[in-house]
């Protein structure tokens, strides 16, 4: 299940996020910031609508938050804890809707204090049939300390489901041994089963975590797998692994969040895997079952699972396509590395119709802002998504404040006309702007000691432009080594990436204490003094430089010039990257209209050492012959003599 469900929808009660198209939402309350004080059951009695209105969607939005302990334990908050939820009807069904880890949130990590919340949200529309009427919701919590809250409410949005649901079958479920003298597949036996009337398509959902550690440290920290069989046949092998933890929007966390496990990650939701079992329609008899890697240990390690057929009708629009998601601009907190953001627009788009879908027709802009249109084009099939970064909006890049903008994406056109269902057309999200940044600044990194495969450092950084161009980068360092870069950038929206080999950023406590690796850092330094805050990055204390396998920095710049007179109405510029530079370097202009002039680097004697024509707003000069210094570059306009630009190069080979 993806991440990226949020909706404004939730905005009604939280105050920023996205926002799903207009039609009457029901909200149905459950458990309300319970203390989950130790491993126990939780249940509260819920009632749900009556079922006699239908519902294009049902989110379920767990917010898991913090209280102080009684008593001071020396645990609070601290561990990796599984946290599921249940639905128990009275007709005596038992359902697992979701499941999600606790964070590493001790109080004195930096975005894990006492105040701290987060929601995770999960799409139940597919459990329409059992979320009627009186209900108990139990939530389980795994853990063997306290200090976690639970708030569990559900948003009923009226409409047309993409299909009806025309049967749930809960087949295999608990927490298994595995690798024990008796195989784990006798607990996963061949199930014969019927389809209801009315199916067109089953699936098979299975919810799975590994956990526990034999002496292979199976089976959170061993990669296995297993295989969905169907009538005998193999329809699905599947690994039991995420190996995106480093890449984690809750960081840093004051545990070992960033290692891969088991198909989960401290802090995030438990993302279910769907397999399609083919050809199984109405009345169609047939046999499932689940096959795992063979596997001998020591019997430490376990798995917990959740498995469940879900039998769909066919679909109950023709060409629809539904904006499910806008992962940027927002403020949501599940998408936090992708923001804030300048430049382009990120969104979640599904095809919800019969038809495949070859075309959307897009207009999207800030709140009382021109807007934007744009037609993608590709294939998207039935019941396919698929995430569009649209064309750049200018909007983003001019705005530098601290307050909440309003970000709106429609969908106009579908295939060159009107979809079938315009409530799933619309959607709206609430952000902060991408920080401001001076043009000129310092990027100082201290590299640690671990290397890639050609000994050099494995940390990188680089900046892009709104075109992807790289401006200025560091990709070659040496371990160990403190390296202090100069970048000059013209106006614009840029896009600083670090990337991280090992997944455990330039810095973890964990090396700290049993040693082996040495410490490094990156800073933004602005001239001349002070220190410009990088997206989730701390620079000092016990979590200083703890960003697992990198992150994204968007910022934007306002420009500047020297000496320049009657050029252009629009601030002008230059700047030189890379700089330092080697043996060739791009030359920018902006803010003129009519380029024509010459470019010349003078050294630090004030001697003219290159001069050659500029025709455009980029200039390429060859330095590789000229020696090591500081160098002025200097854009002098044919029309004006006395206009000039000029910006810093350092050339260091």
């Amino acid at each position: 299940m993806r991440k990226h469900f949020y909706v404004l929808l939730c905005a009604l009660f939280i105050g920023y996020g996205a926002q799903a198209s207009p039609g009457d939402t029901t909200w149905v309350q459950a458990h309300y910031d319970k203390w989950l004080d130790y491993y126990n059951n939780f249940d509260t009695t819920v009632t749900f609508p009556n079922g006699s209105v239908t519902y294009r969607k049902i989110y379920m939005i767990f917010t898991l938050g913090k209280y102080q302990c009684p008593g001071n334990p020396q645990y609070c908050g601290d561990w990796d804890y599984t946290i599921t939820n249940y639905l128990m009807t009275p007709s005596g069904d038992t359902l697992e809707l979701a499941r999600l880890i606790s964070p590493y949130a001790n109080a004195g990590a930096p975005h894990t204090p006492w105040s701290w919340t987060q929601r995770y949200i999960y799409d139940v529309t597919d459990y329409y049939p059992v979320l009627k009427n009186s209900a108990t919701m139990r939530i389980l919590y795994s853990g063997y300390s306290g200090g976690f809250t639970a708030n569990v409410k559900f948003a009923f949005i009226e409409g047309t489901p993409d299909r009806d649901v025309k049967g749930i079958t809960r087949l295999w479920n608990g927490s298994f041994g595995y690798g024990n003298a008796i195989p784990i597949d006798t607990n996963f036996q061949s199930v014969n089963e019927t389809a209801p009337t009315g199916t067109q398509s089953t699936d098979l959902k299975l919810t799975i975590t590994g956990h526990g550690s034999d002496n292979n440290q199976c089976c959170e920290f061993l990669s296995r797998y297993y295989e969905v069989m169907l009538n005998n046949n193999q329809v699905a092998h599947t690994d039991i692994w995420r190996n995106d933890c480093g890449l984690n929007d809750l960081y840093p966390q004051s545990g070992t969040w960033l290692y891969e496990r088991a198909n989960w990650c401290p802090g995030a939701l438990v993302r279910p895997n769907y397999h399609n079992l083919p050809g199984i329609v109405a009345g169609n008899n047939f046999d499932v079952e689940i096959n795992f890697q063979p596997y001998t240990g020591n019997g430490g390690g376990s798995y917990t699972t959740e498995a469940q057929l879900f039998y769909h009708g066919s679909m109950n629009k023709t060409v629809d396509a539904s904006l499910d998601d806008i992962i940027a601009p927002t403020n949501y907190e599940g998408s936090f590395r992708a923001n804030p953001v300048c430049g382009s627009p990120t969104i979640h788009v599904k095809n919800t119709g019969a038809t495949a879908i070859t075309s959307i027709h897009f207009q999207y802009g800030a709140e009382n802002e021109p807007v934007t249109d744009y037609t993608w084009n590709g294939n998207l099939n039935s019941l396919q998504d698929t995430i569009i970064t649209l064309p750049h909006l200018p909007y983003l890049d001019t705005i530098s404040d601290n307050n909440l903008h309003k970000f709106t994406t429609k969908i106009m056109e579908v295939n060159g006309n009107a979809d079938d269902d315009a409530t799933n057309n619309t959607m709206s999200s609430y952000f902060m702007p991408a920080p401001l940044w001076p043009s000129q600044f310092l990027v100082q990194m201290k590299t640690n000691s671990e290397t890639d495969q050609q000994g050099n450092c494995e940390t990188t950084w680089q900046i892009f432009d709104q075109s992807n161009n790289v401006v200025a980068q560091r990709i070659t360092s040496s371990i160990n080594t403190i390296y202090t870069d100069t970048v000059f950038l013209p106006r614009g929206c840029y896009k600083m990436v670090v990337k991280d080999g090992s997944c455990d950023g330039l810095h973890w406590w964990v090396w700290d204490q049993v040693g082996g690796v040495t410490a490094g850092y990156i800073q933004i330094k602005k001239l001349p003094f002070g220190t410009i805050s990088l997206n989730g990055n701390v620079n000092s204390g016990t979590y200083h430089d703890d960003f697992g396998c990198g992150f994204n920095q968007y910022f934007t710049t306002q420009g500047f010039g020297v000496g320049v007179e009657n050029l252009s109405a629009t601030p002008a510029s230059v700047a030189a990257y890379p700089n330092p530079a080697q043996s060739a370097v791009t030359v920018s202009i902006s803010g003129i209209a009519n380029i024509s002039g010459t470019v010349s680097l003078v050294d630090a004697l004030g001697r003219t050492v290159l001069t050659q024509n500029c025709n455009s707003t980029t200039a390429i000069l060859n330095v590789a012959n000229l020696a090591n210094g500081m160098y002025t570059v200097i854009y002098s306009d044919r029309a004006n003599a006395e206009a000039k630009l000029q910006t810093r190069l350092l050339i260091a080979k």
